[in-house]
Parts: structure tokens; sequence; C-alpha cells
């Protein structure tokens, strides 16, 4: 009996351990790898620190979809592990670096190895020039092109520079071995918000009531900043409007139908379900409640 005790705590003892070792240890942010970049490590800890970097909406997009900032780190490492074989090296510190502005090292050290690879502005010729002078012509107020040329050079000159660096950086992408724990970044995903069906909709215009319905989509960011503002309305109007989501992703029938070509487009309806007003773009919560009380939902 004494003996099976003994054993039996020394049992939990090891479980008690294990348990502590995985809680711990295992799961400790900065030891759970989310790619491997060259062998390099992208750890949830370094994810996590760029992520309180971002203001919201953009940071609740980003929990939704983190492979896209996760590509974002992996193409920065790639671009600093190239830095570092160029003998590129972090700035020496001066006193501007305490300014809000002031780059970091490692951006310091990847625009560095930028110029390095393009010592040279981009060539650009009067032939370019006069094709895109006569492509915008009218949009230019009609200004003779000796005025403009230099204005339409330098565009062309960074637009060129821009391609010439996105091919850059897409064949160190290609070079480089990229490993990412597919499993691990689908935990830290987290769930869009829902928005309204096709039936609620229906159902919406024919409940008598004036009707908002925003045309949008989770991944556009204009969309996501309306959407505490039309919280906000759909609680001021209760009982007397409807307030409705459609994302036009979901139910592009539906987007087809009412001719959606911006997001987020706001439709407003009277209580008919009549069509009486669209917006495309934001508007502000006071422009909003003002166009519910006109059809009708301040009575």
């Amino acid at each position: 009996m004494k003996r099976n005790i003994i054993i039996l705590g020394a049992v939990i003892v090891i479980l008690a351990g294990a348990l502590l070792f995985y809680f711990f240890y295992l799961q400790n942010p900065g030891r759970q790898v989310l790619a491997q970049v060259n062998g390099e490590k992208i750890t949830l800890e370094e994810f996590n620190k760029e992520l309180e970097k971002v203001e919201s909406p953009l940071k609740e997009m980003l929990r939704e979809n983190p492979q896209q900032l996760l590509e974002g780190l992996i193409m920065n490492s790639i671009l600093l592990q190239e830095a570092k074989k160029q003998g590129i090296t972090p700035p020496v510190k001066t006193y501007k670096d305490t300014d809000k502005d002031a780059q970091s090292p490692e951006e310091a050290m990847i625009n560095e190895l930028v110029k390095k690879k393009f010592p040279s502005p981009a060539t650009v010729s009067k032939e370019e020039i006069k094709t895109v002078y006569l492509m915008f012509k009218d949009q230019l107020g009609g200004k003779p092109l000796d005025q403009v040329s230099s204005s339409i050079e330098e565009l062309i000159r960074a637009k060129k520079r821009e391609e010439e660096t996105k091919q850059f950086i897409a064949q160190l992408y290609t070079s480089a071995k990229i490993e990412i724990d597919q499993i691990r970044l689908q935990k830290i995903t987290s769930t869009p918000p829902e928005s309204n069906t096709e039936e609620e909709m229906k159902k919406a215009l024919a409940s008598g009531k004036p009707i908002l319905i925003d045309f949008g989509a989770n991944s556009c960011l204009p969309c996501r900043q309306l959407r505490p503002i039309l919280k906000e309305v759909a609680k001021d109007f209760s009982g007397k409007a409807e307030i409705l989501v459609i994302d036009v992703y979901k139910y592009q029938k539906l987007a087809t139908e009412y001719k959606i070509q911006a997001l987020p487009t706001l439709v407003f309806f009277d209580n008919k379900g009549k069509e009486v007003f669209r917006q495309p773009g934001v508007m502000t919560k006071d422009q909003i409640a003002a166009k519910l009380k006109e059809f009708g939902a301040g009575s």
C-alpha cells in the first residue's frame, strides 16, 4: 500500500513537471516558431510585437489574416540577411535616433541595401516623357510639355525604381528557403466578424422601416473603419430603422444586382424597400443619422 502511494506520488510529480514544461517553456511565445527563413526563426513573440505597432481596425484584420503580416516579417528577414551578406552594418546611433520619425537600424540597413543595389538613378528617355504627357495631357490642364516634363520625368523614374526594387525583392524571395508552420499560424487566426445574409436583407426590405445597407467586405479597411459607426447608429435607431452589412464577396449576386462599384457603398431604402439614396465611400455618424431621419426613421 505504502509502495503504491509512493509510486502515485512520483507519477503526479512527473506529470506536474511535464505540464509546467509544456505551459511555461514550450508554450512561451518566444519559443513558438511561426516561420524559418534560411534557418533564421521568426517567433510568435516577434509577430505579436509587430502586431502591437498596428492600430485598429487594421490590427483586427491582420489577426484574421496573420499570413499577411508574417509575409512582411519574412521579407524583412530576407532583406536584412542580404544586407549582412553585402557587408552592411547598422548605422552608428546619434541624437537624431530619439526622434519619433527616426529610422530603425533595420530600416536603415534595408535602405542602404537598395541604394547599393541601384546606385544610379533610373534612366528616362524623352520618348517616354512624351508618351506619358500625351496620355495625361487633359489631367495636366493642357499645360505645354516643357512646363511639366521635369515632373513627369521624376514620376517615371520613381516608378521604374519601384519596379526594379520589386523584381530584386522577388528574386531574393524565390531563392530563399522559407518554412511556415501553417498549423501554428491557423491557431492564432481569429474569426472575422459576421455579416448579414441575403435572407436577412429580404426580411429588412419588407419590414416597413427605412433601411441602410452597407455593401462592403471584411478585407476593406474603410469598411472596417465604418463598422463601429454603424453599430452606434443601429443602437440609436433601434426599432426605427434597419442597419445591415452585406459582404460583397460572399454575396456577389447582390453586389451585381445593386451595381456596387466601390467599397464601401452605403445604400438607403425608404419604408417601402425602394432605394432613395446611395453614397460610395464612408459617411459620418451625423450624416447617416440625418439621411435616415430624412427617409422616415425619426418619427
